[in-house]
């Protein structure tokens, strides 16, 4: 744990100073800019253990930051079709690098502020960076790829397709693998492939945001059977390290030849009002405050933007540079990375969807589900779409379940040419039929013991099961049942989607126990939760 320092003495002052709304600046940075009202700003997720800071900065300014968090690629979709300026004020990402390739987005952003870095690195555990070797050398991401394909250490990491973090990591080895020091192409992907398989095949926990992912490692740890190491931000691995919950302490592996960094930038939407032009410039004024910087590299493990603020003593590496990785300079060719990544590099999924067709689906809510699963095929265009349909090399099995679970439905999906087998699928999602009552857990133990040879004779696949109901269990096995049967299942998390008026408690129950999550549709559309959950599998 860190010591009581100054800057702890600094933080307890500041907090002071928000509870009584009579904020000053440290000695030397200048009058607080002010503004008045609300910053409406599209975020990623990550960013709301800024909230303290935020509340810090509405006592200094005026201005009151709303965070509404999202998904990268949707965040970049909705900048790109012009929603975002609709609802928001500003975005709050990760990188605007990716968002910066698609034509015509430089029209609908304005002035961008870096608000704090994260280099994207391996973390592992301190006797598994030992043994390979790593707590004295630095190792290239090559090195790294040779021994995850090679099993002498496990890792997690987050989908590409749905967070930064991940997808920064597939840029990274993808150009340290490429050794060009030139911006990736499409064209140099499919060389890559096989050394770029045996980089994911040291990949045994996946996730659709950081702080899921370190979510899980926790539990992991906590089960008796952790995977080695994380492949996130250094601000996430860090903080776990900070937070005494690690059963032992993680190294922090800096890859010699470079690392691909999260900026953070406060960026303005274009075409907004004067009054919030003057809002945005207080907000980002007080965030590269060098006080405030210092802060949030205390809150949140995150390097300062501003230059002369001095890093403490945990960041690193401790010898050595930490060079920029090249982003890829096309969209094509980030697009061609993401895409292969589903169908080519990492290891396969097994996705397992319990589905109710029970006589309560009847009218709107089967045919949202219909419209979910034909989305998942292909026939959703949009940007997110377009990397959440199921992946070549990836077996789902569809169990349909009313008075009782239906016969189950199997569909193998090739690594190329998966349009014939997507069809199949959206032809079956058209065929489903509401009518009976609800056997959940019946169907639930089914998906289980369908899972079960699955595993045995392929276990090198995530599997996960999706189950979705609108209501409460009227037949069958109770939940009781369930949890029961559960120590003698095989391990697989259940992410459930809360809708109609299924039973919230027990459906989050159901994903806490499995190690799953729960998503919540009663409120929007139903594709979408769909589409999340695709990050998790």
């Amino acid at each position: 744990m860190r010591r009581f320092t100054w800057l702890a003495l600094a933080l307890v002052a500041l907090t002071a100073c928000t509870s009584d709304k009579k904020a000053t600046p440290d000695q030397g940075e200048g009058p607080y800019l002010k503004g008045s009202g609300v910053l409406r700003v599209l975020a990623g997720s990550e960013l709301a253990d800024l909230q303290p800071i935020l509340d810090a900065a509405a006592a200094a300014t005026g201005v009151t930051v709303k965070l509404s968090t999202t998904g990268t690629l949707e965040g970049v979709e909705t900048v790109v079709n012009g929603t975002a300026a609709q609802q928001y004020d500003a975005t709050w990402f990760a990188s605007n690098r990716y968002l910066q390739l698609h034509p015509g987005a430089g029209d609908k952003i304005g002035t961008a502020t870096k608000v704090a870095t994260s280099p994207v690195v391996l973390g592992l555990r301190r006797s598994v960076a030992q043994q390979l070797g790593w707590t004295e050398h630095r190792p290239t991401w090559s090195e790294i790829a040779v021994a995850a394909g090679e099993h002498r250490f496990s890792y997690g990491m987050t989908n590409p397709a749905s967070s930064n973090s991940g997808f920064s990591a597939l840029v990274g080895v993808a150009a340290a693998l490429a050794g060009t020091g030139a911006a990736l192409t499409a064209e140099q992907i499919a060389p890559l492939t096989p050394r770029l398989r045996a980089f994911f095949a040291g990949q045994n926990l996946t996730a659709g945001s950081s702080g899921w992912l370190a979510d899980a490692f926790l539990k992991q740890q906590q089960e008796g059977k952790p995977v080695d190491g994380l492949v996130n931000y250094e601000s996430v691995i860090l903080s776990l390290n900070a937070s005494g919950k690690l059963t032992e302490p993680m190294t922090v592996v800096y890859p010699s030849d470079g690392v691909v960094s999260a900026d953070y930038p406060l960026t303005l939407l274009s075409g907004v009002p004067e009054q919030t032009r003057n809002n945005y410039a207080a907000v980002a004024d007080y965030l590269r405050r060098p006080s405030v910087q210092k802060e949030i590299m205390a809150r949140t493990w995150r390097r300062p933007a501003v230059p002369g603020v001095a890093l403490s003593g945990e960041f690193g590496p401790a010898g050595g540079s930490l060079p920029e990785l090249p982003f890829p300079g096309k969209l094509e060719a980030a697009n061609a990375l993401i895409g292969a990544f589903g169908d080519s590099l990492r290891k396969p999924a097994r996705t397992i969807y319990v589905l109710d067709v029970s006589g309560s689906m009847k009218g709107e809510r089967i045919a949202g589900l219909k419209a979910a699963l034909t989305g998942l095929t292909g026939a959703d265009t949009s940007l997110a779409g377009q990397f959440t349909r199921f992946n070549g090399r990836e077996q789902v099995l569809m169990i349909p379940f009313s008075t009782k679970p239906g016969q189950t439905r199997r569909f193998d999906v090739p690594e190329a040419d998966v349009q014939p087998t997507l069809d199949q699928i959206r032809a079956y999602a058209g065929g489903l039929a509401p009518a009976g009552d609800t056997a959940i857990y019946d169907a639930l133990l089914a998906a289980y013991a369908q899972a079960a040879p699955l595993i045995a004779a392929e276990p090198d696949r995530f599997t996960s099961i999706v189950l979705l109901t609108d209501g409460e269990r009227t037949v069958g096995a109770d939940l009781a049942a369930f949890q029961a049967r559960l120590p003698q299942l095989p391990k697989i998390p259940v992410f459930t989607i809360l809708f109609g008026e299924g039973n919230v408690a027990e459906m989050q129950q159901v994903a806490t126990l499995t190690g799953g999550r729960s998503f919540d549709a009663r409120t929007g559309a139903l594709p979408a939760a769909f589409k999340e959950i695709r990050g998790y599998q």
